[in-house]
């Protein structure tokens, strides 16, 4: 079942959102909540979806981004439910992306992103995950666990003139950010 997106001036985006203990996990309400997030995520075409920007104030996310139209540069990324997540970065290097949000739409702003963490929670049926996000791919991850402590990319942008929406980011800066998107992918392998 499709879930309707909030979009930015709700108050619910700037909460911070709670953890979800194991028993909840184990319920079919909750398997379900997880089945209608990955719907949603899917029929809006984000690469990925937090449960704040769906009106729970949950911690827990999906990404996942394959052969996406919204993103057509960016590298597959198998869908990956992360419950209470803990986001490391492994190193101080960082990339700049043009990040975009389901709940801020037609917007983009370059947002520095670490090129480098480690993601460390529970998968959709409460076993531990425990795994590195190199390069490009990082970018879904650190942006969904920005949700869950009320943060959106505007509060990242730190220069305002980089916003445009997406037609203009299309029509002016993909061309470029795409060799970009390359160069990292060619170093990072993702």
């Amino acid at each position: 079942m499709e879930l309707a997106i909030v979009e930015i001036g709700n108050p619910i985006l700037r909460e911070v959102s709670e953890e979800v203990s194991a028993s909840e996990i184990k319920t079919d309400s909750f398997q379900s909540f997880v089945d209608n997030l990955i719907e949603t995520k899917r029929i809006a075409n984000g690469a990925g979806l937090a449960a704040p920007q769906v009106s729970v104030l949950k911690r827990v996310f999906v990404v996942e981004n394959i052969d996406n139209p919204r993103y057509p540069y960016m590298p597959n990324i198998p869908l990956t439910v992360v419950i209470n997540p803990r986001i490391t970065f492994l190193s101080e290097e960082r990339y700049n992306i043009y990040d975009g949000c389901l709940s801020i739409p037609h917007l983009r702003g370059v947002v520095d992103r670490y090129a480098e963490i480690r993601v460390e929670g529970l998968d959709r049926h409460g076993s531990p995950l425990d795994f590195i996000v190199k390069g490009i791919s990082t970018g879904p991850f650190q942006h969904e666990d920005d949700h869950l402590n009320g943060i959106l990319f505007p509060d990242k942008v730190k220069d305002s003139k980089t916003f445009c929406t997406i037609g203009e980011f299309k029509n002016r800066y993909e061309h470029d950010f795409r060799q970009e998107v390359e160069a990292l992918i060619k170093k990072y392998g993702s």
